[in-house]
Formats: structure tokens, C-alpha cells, sequence
């Protein structure tokens, strides 16, 4: 699979880099490699870590975000080369890696009138470390994948607070409702994903796309 980086002009319609909050960066990075884990096999999220949420330059960061709605600084960490599903938010989403890491991202407007995306639109970008990128609300993404073979990652993960965390009751009137997992989250897992297998509603046909053999 080719990997592009967020510089080349197709990122343009994925997201974009945010710049001038190297201090903030800088900060959050140091307090993601003190007091998050990386797990060796599999990743590990959790939407909301305290040692992100109560620095000083987190507070200073999140009016930038969302327009000062009430931001939760959380994390993806771990070892990851495979697609397995993607997700989408009514809004962006914010990264920033201790490390480089890869995104598997697709369009929303991909998605077809059955409510299924073909893995063949998905696109690689390396994201390289220290680099505050937005990942736009009508991006389909995912967890991180590692940039180099047996090389973990730490991850931000910045969302609007209460994103991807508890239950929302729907009338079910929509058949997008029957991909909302959590709130403000909509998934579409690949049938050989463990999302799947647990029983969320499939969303994704063609290959589970695997990444290992592109690394260097």
C-alpha cells in the first residue's frame, strides 16, 4: 500500500496541520511518554487522561479546538498495522504523536446508498511526531498504525467531551443508527474485526487492510 505524509496535496481533503502551539505540543508530549502505557500487542484508548486534561497547556490548547466547547485530551497507544474498522464524529478530530504513526483514512461521501464502504478508498498518511493535525469530521479514521516494524506508538486523541464514551438511545429511524456504538460515534467494522465479532453492525467490505509488509 503506498503511504503518503499529511505534506503531499492529497491529505488536503483529509485534514490539515495545526501550527503555533509547539509549547502546548511539546508539553502534552512529554506527559503522553510519562504516564500513558503503550501496550505490546493490540492499542489501548481511553477518551479522558488526567495527566493531559489538568495541564496548564492543554487548557491553553482546547478554546483553539472546538471554539471553546469543552474539550476531553485522551490517547490511542500501542502496536497496530491493520484497519479492522473505521469511525466518524460529527466533528474533527485532533492527533499528535510522541512518535511517527500512520492513519488508514476514507471520505465519508464514500460510504454507499447500503450504508458500506470499500476498503479499496482507504489511503495511508504518515504523521510525523511532534505535528498537531486535524483530521476532519467527514474523515473516516481509525486507530493509529505504527510507522516502523515493532515500534509502538502514543497518540493524542482530542474530541469534544463525552465523545466515544457511554451509550446513545436512538429511535432507530435512521439506518446510520444502527452504526452508533457510542456517543457521538459512528463505526463500520470489517467482518474479521473483533468489533464485528462482538456484534456491531458491519460496514466495511473488501480486504482488512494490513500494513506491515509497507513498513521500513
Amino acid at each position: 500500500m503506498h503511504i503518503y505524509t499529511i505534506s503531499d496535496p492529497e491529505f488536503k481533503e483529509y485534514g490539515k496541520v495545526i501550527e503555533g502551539y509547539e509549547k502546548e505540543s511539546k508539553a502534552i508530549m512529554e506527559a503522553l511518554t510519562t504516564s500513558t502505557p503503550c501496550p505490546e500487542e493490540g492499542t489501548g484508548y481511553v477518551p479522558e487522561e488526567p495527566a493531559i486534561q489538568n495541564l496548564p497547556e492543554a487548557k491553553s490548547l482546547a478554546p483553539s479546538l472546538f471554539g471553546g466547547i469543552p474539550t476531553e485530551f485522551g490517547w490511542c497507544n500501542g502496536h497496530n498495522t491493520r484497519l479492522n474498522a473505521l469511525e466518524y464524529h460529527r466533528n474533527s478530530e485532533f492527533n499528535l504523536g510522541t512518535e511517527d504513526f500512520i492513519l488508514l483514512v476514507a471520505r465519508q461521501s464514500e460510504i454507499d446508498e447500503n450504508f458500506m464502504l470499500d476498503t479499496a478508498k482507504v489511503k495511508a498518511f504518515l504523521v510525523p511526531k511532534s505535528v498537531l493535525v486535524e483530521v476532519y469530521a467527514t474523515t473516516l479514521h481509525y486507530a493509529p498504525c505504527q510507522a516502523s516494524p515493532g515500534k509502538g506508538f502514543r497518540v493524542l486523541v482530542a474530541l469534544p467531551k463525552g465523545t466515544n464514551d457511554g451509550t446513545t438511545e436512538t429511535k432507530g429511524l435512521s439506518p446510520e443508527d444502527a452504526y452508533m456504538t457510542a456517543q457521538n460515534k459512528w463505526l463500520l467494522p470489517h467482518p474479521d474485526s473483533s468489533e464485528a465479532k462482538g456484534g456491531a453492525k458491519v460496514g466495511l467490505t473488501g480486504v482488512n487492510i494490513d500494513i506491515a509488509g509497507d513498513l521500513k
